[in-house]
């Protein structure tokens, strides 16, 4: 049925067309699984709400650890549905048919790596701008948050789309995922979190800012190329 529909695509936009159609049906399934989609938040909200309680109260100390707090939660709990990225194709047969079907697997790879950011990143990104506030950071770090966290997250989805092809079919891949990853992710951290800090005292926040978008449209441009090369490797 998934090669079927790829092979209808019309060859003069079968980029274009086999993004949307990967991309629709990538959405349906995440809806079709609400676990996949609640997961990750509920593991946002446990982080963010057990600081408070082992750090402190107080109403400064919250304002202080805030950025950091908020955005080692949403890195980690992205972190969550890059395990199945690819194993539940790889399970069904449906990545065997993305490879035989003649389509641009480049095209595939960049469709799943956006409907993974809209399905665990976008939904972090907005609930941060909720746990922001119950850490009493000033409304003028809400628009810095989320510029860096949604660029920080599609970084994320990226880099752990070429970790999770390069684990398709490896038994614990989670662990594995998060062993390369989150090295990579250390420069993003940093640059977003001097971001909002800058931004709640007032500071000009461009320089972090670009820092941080740089990096996600480097990974957004290399990641689907290194994925594809990827799973193709790991398909022999």
């Amino acid at each position: 049925m998934i090669g079927a529909s790829l092979q209808v695509v019309s060859p003069s936009l079968r980029p274009f067309g086999t993004f949307s159609t990967v991309l629709r049906r990538e959405l349906q399934l995440a809806y079709r699984r609400p676990a996949d989609l609640l997961n990750p938040l509920f593991f946002f909200a446990v982080v963010t709400s057990l600081f408070p309680i082992a750090v402190s109260p107080l109403p400064d100390v919250l304002a202080l650890i805030g950025p950091g707090v908020i955005w080692i939660a949403a890195l980690l709990a992205a972190l969550l549905p890059l395990s199945t990225h690819y194993a539940h194709d790889y399970e069904d047969g449906t990545l065997e048919q993305y490879l035989l079907s003649g389509q641009s697997l480049v095209a595939i790879c960049i469709a799943k790596t956006v409907a993974l950011w809209l399905v665990a990143g976008l939904p972090l990104v907005l609930a941060s701008l909720v746990v922001s506030g119950s850490y009493g950071l000033a409304p003028s770090t809400f628009a810095v948050m989320s510029i860096t966290l949604a660029g920080g997250s599609y970084a994320l989805c990226a880099l752990g789309a070429v970790a999770a092809a390069l684990t398709v079919g490896v038994q614990r891949a989670s662990a594995m995922i998060a062993l390369l990853v989150l090295p990579l992710m250390v420069p993003v951290l940093i640059f977003g979190t001097r971001a909002i800090s800058m931004a709640a005292t007032n500071l000009p926040a461009k320089g972090p800012i670009y820092l941080v978008l740089a990096v996600t449209l480097l990974a957004a441009l290399l990641s689907p190329i290194a994925t594809a090369a990827a799973l193709r490797i790991s398909m022999e």
